[in-house]
């Protein structure tokens, strides 16, 4: 019966290690955003929004899901049944990038971003935005000018990524007085 429920035990590590992949698969580089690239969530064009985009790559896909905000895709990783296959995830560095045309990137991993959210900046269709960047100085500088506060990926509210918005009527609007 122990050697039963070790076996038994030992298969459903593989398949689960199978199902979720595993430390050891090779992280993809970051690919370019082109102005055919669609929006995962609204099926527009990615590069077609001010604010920060997200690329997620998938276990066993070769071309990212875009995001043209990088609200969305933080919202993305936080649904259950969505985010276990996922083997990186880049956002923009808008320490170093222009707000209203940022889709060259730089790209940076979310996971080393400084995240900012609640600031005045508006995002793809005037949603409020999740503002990543490479460099602390760079994130406290732009709450200096634009408000907003400095959170781990972790600690972002689903609310604030999943939930309803008002968006403003002029959705080229990057900034909400």
């Amino acid at each position: 019966m122990k050697k039963l429920c070790a076996s038994l035990f030992l298969s459903c590590t593989i398949l689960l290690n199978g199902c979720f992949g595993s430390d050891d698969t090779p992280k993809p580089d970051p690919a370019t955003l082109t102005s055919e690239d669609q929006s995962y969530f609204c099926g527009m064009t990615a590069a077609g929004h001010p604010g920060p985009k997200a690329q997620i790559h998938i276990l066993g896909q070769t071309v990212p899901i875009w995001f043209a905000a990088t609200r969305d895709a933080v919202g993305y990783m936080k649904l259950p049944d969505e985010n276990n296959e996922i083997t990186a995830v880049y956002v923009t560095d808008m320490g170093k990038a222009n707000w209203q045309s940022p889709e060259a990137g730089p790209w940076i991993d979310i996971n080393e971003a400084t995240l900012v959210i609640e600031s005045k900046r508006r995002g793809g269709m005037g949603a409020p935005a999740v503002v990543p960047f490479r460099e602390q100085a760079s994130a406290e500088s732009f709450i200096a000018q634009y408000g907003g506060t400095v959170v781990s990926l972790d600690d972002i509210p689903i609310d604030y990524v999943l939930g309803m918005v008002e968006i403003p009527d002029n959705p080229a609007l990057s900034i909400v007085e």
